[in-house]
């Protein structure tokens, strides 16, 4: 879509008001509004802003950013007033000197996609995030309590979770996403939608889409939507498992290859094997809370230990079974990435742990199918050489501070950016008291 056709369509649409965004490097989104009056100058010259107070972005020296707008991103917010319509559009971040800012989530995303499309390649990803919606039990606080009594692919003829998650998948669709399906998740007011995958960077941004979208529609049920990675003690948490492959530009899947017993190519097996290779450093990107390390526990489904297999969901990386002959279908489903990730850095380090695998000539272990990783004592996983996730996300950063691959993909600035605002979380949260400790030690200590 052009300027004029830009134009064109958001007054065909009606649209009153237009919303640049761009996020953060924790994956916030950021808005700047405007009148859509305001439309056509900025198409031309850009939005200026402050981005000394984001997150990530620039010194007070340094404030002055300019939003370049990417109109193929245009989509109407259909839960806006008709008489106030709203519209979005997400924006590049560029400096003064009209240079793309380096510490822009998804200019870092861009740069990375583009050492696989100077071979030629597509990096395709799908993703599957889940939430919870909980209802609201008295003043500003939410005390999580499930919205619904659902479980696992549960129907229900009259259910009023299913009218919300249908109202959603409505909402997504008309903003460009192709949603596939919308389920009850394992856990009682878990839910999940999917929709098909696209180049990593549309994703990235239908990510976001997505997490705003279901969380303004909550809204107006009276409704609070969470992607908080594990919000209830006991129950499982939520994740995005994200489904990847690569395409070459006649639109073959370069992961596929008939003649294996895994229908899966030597690229795609150098792929994996990076990925393993950087897991424990991933992790710092794609479960990037004090929180996520509440999810990824044994027990719950989520993926503890680095490995990879077609029949075991326990696995950190899963090969899904397909039909034959659908060659397209090839992928391999990475299980330990969790919402609250900003998408755009979790795919550049996703990429860029695989593409080392790949320049690397990588081979990964034997798979873990058949076998229940969380049954094996540790002497059995030091056996066949499984080595674990990191248990905290001080022991992730620390990790990642280790992986050169990771901060090269990222950048010095987003690097730098990212792992300043993780520190301090990891801090906040040590010196918090939190319920348990004082049920456990109130009395007793």
């Amino acid at each position: 879509m052009d300027k004029k056709e830009l134009l064109a369509r958001v007054k065909e649409d009606g649209v009153k008001f237009i919303s640049f965004q761009f996020s953060d490097v924790t994956g916030a989104v950021k808005s700047v509004d405007a009148p859509i009056s305001r439309l056509e100058t900025a198409l031309d010259d850009g939005v200026w802003f402050d981005g000394s107070s984001v997150e990530g972005f620039a010194r007070i020296q340094e404030s002055d950013m300019r939003l370049v707008i990417d109109p193929t991103t245009y989509a109407v917010l259909p839960w806006s007033p008709a008489d106030s319509r709203r519209a979005r559009v997400f924006c590049d971040i560029y400096t003064p000197e009209s240079e793309p800012f380096e510490g822009d989530p998804r200019g870092t995303l861009k740069q990375m996609l583009a050492k696989v499309q100077e071979r030629g390649w597509t990096f395709n990803v799908g993703t599957e995030p889940e939430f919870f919606l909980f209802k609201r039990n008295g003043g500003e606080h939410v005390h999580p309590v499930p919205h619904d009594i659902g479980g696992y692919f549960d129907f229900s003829a009259d259910d009023e979770a299913v009218r919300v998650r249908t109202e959603l998948m409505d909402a997504l669709s008309q903003m460009g996403l192709e949603v596939e399906v919308g389920h009850h998740e394992v856990a009682r007011g878990q839910h999940e939608i999917d929709f098909r995958f696209d180049d990593a960077l549309r994703t990235a941004d239908k990510v976001l889409t997505l997490k705003y979208t279901v969380k303004a529609i909550a809204a107006q049920h009276g409704l609070v939507a969470s992607f908080m990675p594990k919000p209830i003690f006991g129950i499982n948490g939520s994740g995005m498992h994200c489904h990847q492959s690569l395409f070459d530009e006649k639109g073959n899947n370069l992961f596929f290859d008939p003649q294996d017993d895994y229908h899966l190519s030597k690229l795609a097996y150098s792929f994996i094997a990076g990925q393993l290779a950087h897991a424990r450093a991933m992790a710092a990107v794609v479960a990037p809370t004090v929180n996520s390390y509440k999810r990824l526990v044994p027990g719950y489904e989520a993926p503890v230990y680095i490995g990879w297999a077609q029949t075991n969901r326990s696995a950190l990386i899963r090969i899904p079974r397909y039909t034959d002959g659908r060659d397209k279908a090839a992928r391999a489903e990475l299980r330990f990435p969790d919402p609250s990730a900003n998408p755009y850095l979790a795919f550049t380090v996703m990429l860029a742990a695989a593409l080392d695998g790949i320049d690397k000539g990588m081979t990964p272990p034997k798979p873990l199918n058949h076998v229940n990783v969380y049954h094996l004592t540790e002497e059995d996983r030091k056996r066949l050489k499984v080595p674990s996730l990191p248990g905290s996300l001080s022991e992730a950063l620390r990790e990642l501070a280790a992986d050169n691959v990771l901060q090269e993909a990222l950048g010095p600035i987003t690097y730098e950016a990212f792992t300043r605002a993780k520190w301090a979380e990891v801090e906040e949260s040590r010196t918090h008291v939190t319920d348990w400790e004082i049920e456990r030690y109130l009395e007793v200590a």
